[in-house]
């Protein structure tokens, strides 16, 4: 099945989400370099190393703009890594990439120690509301931690590390090193955790696929990177990756390697994990739920055409009374885990 997209608008953050971000350490005073960034006065297209148009632009900005972004840029990525403003002289910003492809139109910072030239990355994008939200869902609920910090209209975040999903797919389903069983697993869980919590637009190339040797194999663990359609979309499709055309050759892998009862049991598995991660932070979670359920991030006929998808597949009607995407993600989050005993209030 082909989904097509359009770009979503963005929503600005609340004041109740501002408090909650302020509560749990994401903000910081960080410059505002979001627009800032854009006083570049050349693009380069940026290729990869067979060649290929990677849809990310390398700018270039005239000496003193780039010094005076370089200053703010190496102070931004020592309060990401250490909390301190205290910037080390050997850090130095060595290359600035921008992507019109994306919603949140990111640029990608590339700051290199210059003792022995390793690098690392992080992005500067448009403070989103939604996509914010989808980070702390994230941060709660699934297995991986989430390095980001807020200041205005600017948000900052830390790369996540791993091979592309349609790079992974395209390159490593067939190595004989792989391990298609626990890949095909990884898949099934993945796809259950983006649909209890409603993030949407999945496709292969918005994931990234982490290999961790094991002492007899490799372990898998496939990790979103793109946040932007985090309970936006009408359609129940756009939340279940096993949809997207994109991902068609892992629901072919899934259909091979799996069975129907042993697809159930991985699902199983996944929902009681995020219900031991509900409980650990339901603190903190119902914080977030006052700072998200009264929010507008979608339009409202998404937000009709989405509840009554929703009371279809669960055979219920209890997401009728829902008049937010948060309250939806709520309610999809308390109804997929009933089976485990979870109270999410």
């Amino acid at each position: 099945m082909s989904i097509d997209l359009k770009k979503k608008k963005y929503y600005p953050v609340s004041e109740d989400l501002s408090l909650y971000l302020a509560k749990f350490g994401r903000t910081m005073d960080i410059p505002a370099v979001y627009e800032d960034l854009h006083r570049f006065s050349e693009l380069f297209p940026l290729f990869d190393r067979e060649g290929n148009d990677t849809l990310w632009k390398t700018v270039h900005y005239e000496p003193s703009i780039r010094e005076d972004l370089s200053a703010k840029l190496t102070r931004i990525y020592s309060l990401l890594k250490t909390n301190d403003t205290r910037v080390n002289e050997h850090l130095v910003m060595d290359r600035v990439d921008f992507c019109e492809f994306g919603n949140s139109r990111p640029f990608r910072i590339r700051i290199v120690n210059q003792f022995n030239d390793n690098y690392d990355h992080f992005y500067v994008k448009i403070a989103d509301a939604s996509r914010i939200y989808g980070l702390e869902l994230e941060h709660i609920l699934s297995p991986n931690r989430i390095n980001y910090l807020f200041n205005g209209d600017t948000l900052i975040e830390e790369h996540i590390a791993g091979v592309p999903g349609d790079v992974f797919i395209n390159d490593y389903f067939g190595r004989p090193e792989t391990n298609q069983v626990r890949v095909a697993k990884e898949f099934v869980k993945f796809n259950e955790r983006s649909f209890v919590r409603l993030l949407g637009d999945m496709r292969s190339y918005n994931y990234v696929v982490d290999i961790t040797p094991d002492f007899e194999d490799a372990q898998y663990r496939v990790r979103a990177i793109d946040f932007d359609q985090q309970s936006y979309e009408g359609y129940k499709e756009m939340y279940l990756p096993q949809f997207f055309l994109e991902n068609a050759a892992v629901v072919e892998l899934c259909t091979d390697r799996i069975n129907y009862q042993t697809t159930r049991q991985y699902q199983d598995e996944e929902r009681t994990l995020i219900h031991r991660r509900v409980t650990l932070a339901h603190n903190r979670l119902g914080a977030f739920w006052d700072a998200m359920l009264d929010v507008e991030i979608a339009p409202e006929d998404h937000v009709i055409r989405l509840r009554e998808e929703l009371n279809q597949y669960h055979d219920c009607q209890s997401f009728s009374q829902c008049e937010t995407m948060g309250a939806l993600v709520k309610r999809n989050l308390e109804i997929s885990l009933t089976r485990t005993g979870s109270d999410i209030t």
